[in-house]
This record gives structure tokens, C-alpha cells and sequence, in this order.
């Protein structure tokens, strides 16, 4: 149960930002004994890659906020927010192995493609919500959102790996401010289409 939450926290943190739960899950292996990854994952916490993966997110953070080049960097990230999502998964799977089921072990890539999956559906929400909420706010809504997203994936991927019990509450609020978000971008239009108009006057 506690390597499924794991799972599901990185790869819904990934869906959000690519690199945020890649960082945390290789600053924790590098620089505590929480998190042990395995040979074959060693060069993940290598100071080479913890690097490049705080260049990119640096970079993912400023374009994120950008009106417009948001959603040309949510298309770029169609591909690499899952891709990381299960990068995660798996070396967080195979450090900690919190499952110690013969099925689990047998059918590694299980919990890999879950995560490849979910982190995809995460970021189509994300990558649907955006543009909408720019256009009904003028582009001010892209910095809000972004840093809000950036701190959820953070809060996420840190509960995941210390206290994944905490990632199911952490997700239903990330829904539910979703769908209050997108209740309050679908009632502007309607309203706007139901602004009565004024009727014509007649001259005698």
C-alpha cells in the first residue's frame, strides 16, 4: 500500500512538473539515508544529474509562468512529464522496495507504466486548464497557477517518499481546486451570453 502511494505522489508531481520529484528523489538519496537507491540507480544522485535537473527545472519554472509559452511548454512536456514519472517510480520502487510482493517484484513494469499513465492524465488536466484560465484573466492566471502547481508537485513528491499516507489528502485537494477552477472559468462565458441587451426604441 505505502510503495502504490509513492508511486501515485511522484508520478502525479511529475504530471505537474517534470523535475521536481526527480530532484527531490536524488537530493534525499544523495544527501540522507531515507531514501537508498540501488546500484543500478546510483547515477541518478550523481552530482552530474542532480545538476542538469535543476537547470531544466529552472528553466521549466520561468517559461511556466509565462502567458502563451505555457501552453507551447505543456505541449513540449506531453512526452517528458511521463517519461519522468516513471523514471521516479522505478528507482524509488526498486530502493525501497516497500512492497515485498512476489507479484510486485515479478512484474516491475506494472507500477512503472501506472505511473507513466497517471502522470499523463495529470498533465492533461493541467495543459486543458491553462489556456482557459488565461484567457479568462488577461494571462494574469498563468503565474498563480504555476506557482501554486509548483508547490503541489513539491509538497507531493516529499510526502510520497517520507510520509505517503499524506498523498491521497494532498490529491483530493488538487481535484478539488481543479474543478472549482474549472466551474469558475465555464460560468464567465455563460454569463456573458446571457447579459441582456437593450431593446431598440422605436421613433414615431
Amino acid at each position: 500500500m505505502l510503495a502504490a502511494l509513492t508511486g501515485v505522489g511522484l508520478s502525479a508531481a511529475a504530471g505537474l512538473n517534470a523535475w521536481i520529484p526527480v530532484l527531490v528523489v536524488a537530493l534525499l538519496a544523495r544527501f540522507t539515508d531515507l531514501l537508498v537507491l540501488p546500484a543500478g540507480w546510483a547515477w541518478l544522485e550523481s552530482g552530474w544529474a542532480i545538476g542538469a535537473t535543476a537547470v531544466l527545472l529552472l528553466v521549466d519554472v520561468v517559461v511556466d509562468k509565462v502567458p502563451a509559452v505555457d501552453s507551447v511548454n505543456d505541449v513540449l512536456q506531453t512526452f517528458v512529464r511521463p517519461a519522468t514519472a516513471g523514471l521516479t517510480v522505478a528507482a524509488t520502487t526498486a530502493a525501497a522496495d516497500l512492497e515485498r510482493s512476489t507479484w510486485v517484484t515479478q512484474r516491475p513494469w506494472v507500477p512503472v507504466l501506472a505511473g507513466v499513465v497517471l502522470a499523463g492524465v495529470v498533465h492533461l488536466g493541467k495543459a486543458t486548464l491553462r489556456p482557459v484560465a488565461n484567457a479568462g484573466t488577461g494571462g494574469l492566471a498563468a503565474p498563480v497557477l504555476s506557482t501554486a502547481e509548483d508547490g503541489l508537485a513539491f509538497t507531493l513528491s516529499v510526502a510520497a517518499v517520507l510520509l505517503p499516507v499524506l498523498v491521497l489528502l494532498l490529491l483530493v485537494l488538487g481535484v478539488w481546486g481543479f474543478v472549482v477552477l474549472r466551474r469558475r472559468r465555464g460560468r464567465r462565458p455563460a454569463a456573458a451570453g446571457l447579459t441582456p441587451s437593450r431593446p431598440p426604441r422605436w421613433r414615431s
